[in-house]
């Protein structure tokens, strides 16, 4: 028989911790075994990466998990390698072949001109080997069915985009870009551009929002750490926040804040507010300012901060 499972005592923890995510490995899966870890009673994520995708994957525990919806619609910069003159069913490396071209030799000059096309606003099919949802159903669900079904064209932006030849086959692309961009579609469309299609073999997100890889963590390195140092790697819950106005609350305002009163005071409009107390400094929630008015959006529960501050309670909120 096999031996009973260890059941593990989870516990409160908040912030974010910045993962590198391993190659083959989803997104769900990683957040899964980080939570295990940390023996974290709550977690997410910000943002889902292909498992053939490594790199930048913000992980959200306890009251962080409030504020991760934020940063779906972050800018991302991403690098990526294109086998050209191979395309597959999927845009990658894990797809069927579905055509082999000859690939021209690309002077300089040609590849500044499809950068410059692609660089801007686009437009873009979404990809039939994605979680996009058509009817209630992932089109991959499709896909693998062997059926496609009609895509909407959406418009993306590609904020900056660098194209260089590592091989006479392989090209190497760095692009910031909006939300809902597909970088594989990127790759394949740039491919057809050049006369010969392509499909990605590497893919790795470099950066998310404020976030950048030279700031992650990889689960390896979190596993080798002992067990009580491991939840000093989390940021705060507020560095999801970044770019916020910072409010800061007299003491005797905060627990009216925290109850959803609004506030006046002199600040300027805004729609993107974090709001802290001031004694103890400490996060409270989101809010925006409209006529001066502070007008609570997000909120953290008296117990999340009583938990934050390690305190048995949370002094003047």
């Amino acid at each position: 028989m096999n031996a009973p499972r260890t059941r593990v005592q989870r516990r409160p923890v908040h912030g974010v911790l910045l993962l590198d995510k391993p190659l083959g490995l989803s997104s769900n899966d990683a957040l899964q075994k980080a939570k295990w870890l940390l023996r974290a009673e709550k977690a997410g994520h910000t943002g889902t990466l292909d498992p053939m995708a490594t790199g930048v994957l913000p992980l959200c525990f306890g009251a962080a998990t409030k504020f991760s919806q934020l940063h779906l619609d972050a800018d991302k910069t991403y690098g990526a390698v294109a086998r050209l003159g191979v395309r597959t069913a999927s845009g990658d490396s894990e797809g069927e072949v579905i055509e082999r071209r000859e690939v021209p030799a690309i002077p300089a000059e040609r590849l500044a001109q499809v950068q410059a096309r692609f660089t801007g606003p686009i437009t873009q099919v979404p990809p039939m080997y994605s979680a996009l949802k058509k009817d209630g159903k992932a089109l991959y669900e499709y896909a693998r069915a062997g059926v496609e079904v009609e895509r909407e064209p959406r418009q993306v932006s590609i904020f900056d985009l660098r194209l260089s030849l590592e091989a006479p086959d392989l090209l190497k692309i760095v692009a910031r870009v909006s939300k809902g961009t597909y970088i594989r579609t990127l790759g394949e469309d740039i491919g057809l551009a050049l006369g010969c299609g392509a499909h990605l073999v590497a893919l790795r997100r470099i950066v998310t929002g404020p976030f950048d890889a030279s700031q992650c963590l990889t689960l390896a390195e979190l596993e080798a750490l002992p067990e009580s140092e491991r939840g000093a790697r989390l940021l705060p819950v507020e560095a999801l926040l970044a770019g916020h106005t910072r409010v800061t609350l007299a003491p005797q305002e905060s627990g009216r804040f925290l109850s959803g009163m609004r506030r006046r005071g002199g600040w300027r409009d805004t729609e993107t507010a974090a709001v802290f107390g001031e004694s103890p400094s400490t996060l409270l929630g989101t809010a925006h300012v409209k006529a001066g008015e502070l007008i609570p959006s997000r909120l953290l529960s008296p117990i999340e901060i009583q938990q934050i501050l390690g305190v048995a309670e949370p002094e003047n909120v």
